[in-house]
């Protein structure tokens, strides 16, 4: 049985005046034993999708260890072969080299370089969006500070262990 018809079940319930339960949809008469399976039936689902969460979020973590993992390996493939592109730069002077694997030449490039930044004039510079503070937000809001387009919200959020 699913969680919800379960909790449907339980809730269809009616005490009778023996400690018996009666089903209002069906009229079936369901003892006191019963309902307790139902509960315990209740609470094992609800354990087990707990479980179930704690075991995604889990996965989740391993997997963002992994990516991050894998981006450092990346970053370090990409600096080796950067560096030894450098060194093949330096070394390899005539204008092209050749073979049956491999094909190197030379081109020259232009690229700027700022010397001084608050040197240079403001048309160049570029306009960042700004972000929001919500932490500063909070914090006045709870102080009782009005802000325009800001207000508290409280939410439910479930905690599993």
């Amino acid at each position: 049985m699913k969680l919800y018809e379960i909790n449907q079940e339980l809730l269809n319930c009616v005490k009778l005046d023996d400690g018996n339960s009666v089903n209002e949809e069906t009229g079936e008469v369901i003892d006191a034993e019963a309902i307790k399976k139902l509960q315990m039936e209740r609470s094992e689902k609800i354990e087990n999708i707990a479980l179930w969460i704690k075991n995604e979020l889990a996965e989740a973590e391993a997997i963002k260890v992994e990516k991050n993992k894998l981006g450092n390996r990346q970053k370090a493939h990409e600096n080796k072969a950067q560096s030894l592109k450098e060194y093949l730069m330096f070394n390899v002077t005539e204008p092209k080299f050749e073979t049956s694997k491999v094909c190197l030449s030379h081109r020259k490039s232009t690229s700027v370089d700022v010397v001084d930044r608050f040197k240079i004039p403001e048309k160049y510079l570029k306009e960042v969006e700004p972000t929001i503070d919500k932490m500063t937000i909070k914090k006045d809001l709870k102080n009782g500070i009005e802000i325009p387009g800001a207000a508290l919200k409280e939410t439910n959020l479930l905690i599993i262990k």
